[in-house]
């Protein structure tokens, strides 16, 4: 975590500058010189802020999973609250917004997810976000599925939308958010059409 006295203007700056070398070079080749450089700051001011890289990519990934979070509370606020259906889809395609899509915020995703296997506190903002999509997909599945039901189609579509996602990250060609939600739709209308009818 940051320390406190991070100048709010730096934090943005820093974290766009880390996505733009993760991009560019990886996450290995990601040295702390580059994204000074790239963010046109000193080398120390990371260290003292971030104490490294490490922190940095810690706050780069908090940074990208409250933008995902305020994504789907926006999705969310324009989904009728009666509609199953529609709710769950706001949530898939908050998913695949178009922030979440772009190729800096992809590669940064892919760091974030093979360095959380090695790392305690990145594996613990990995698991937050995890049960938090869980969440919010049996509270709105539980409206109209029994409970084992509910998480059985939960987990489907939280697999659906981390392998689509996979998928289009390492395709050449990225991920289309379109044909992402097509998918994980058809999923979704035949687990609940036995209980809409």
């Amino acid at each position: 975590m940051p320390k406190v006295g991070m100048p709010e203007i730096r934090r943005p700056q820093l974290v766009e500058a880390t996505m733009a070398v993760i991009d560019e070079v990886g996450l290995s080749g990601a040295s702390v010189v580059l994204i000074s450089r790239k963010a046109g700051v000193s080398p120390g001011i990371i260290n003292h802020y971030f104490g490294g890289k490490h922190g940095l990519l810690e706050e780069t990934m908090r940074s990208v999973l409250r933008q995902l979070s305020a994504t789907s509370i926006e999705h969310l606020r324009a989904a009728d609250k009666d509609d199953v259906t529609a709710r769950v889809k706001a949530i898939v395609a908050a998913n695949f917004d178009g922030y979440q899509v772009e190729s800096k915020v992809v590669k940064t995703w892919l760091a974030f997810w093979a360095q959380s296997m090695h790392d305690t506190t990145l594996h613990r903002l990995q698991r937050v976000n995890e049960r938090r999509l869980l969440s919010h997909l049996r509270f709105e599945l539980k409206k109209v599925l029994p409970y084992e039901q509910a998480l059985f189609v939960a987990q489907g579509v939280a697999a659906l939308i981390d392998g689509i996602w996979l998928r289009g990250a390492l395709n050449p060609d990225g991920i289309c958010p379109d044909k992402a939600q097509q998918i994980i739709s058809d999923y979704l209308q035949k687990q609940l059409a036995p209980y809409l009818n």
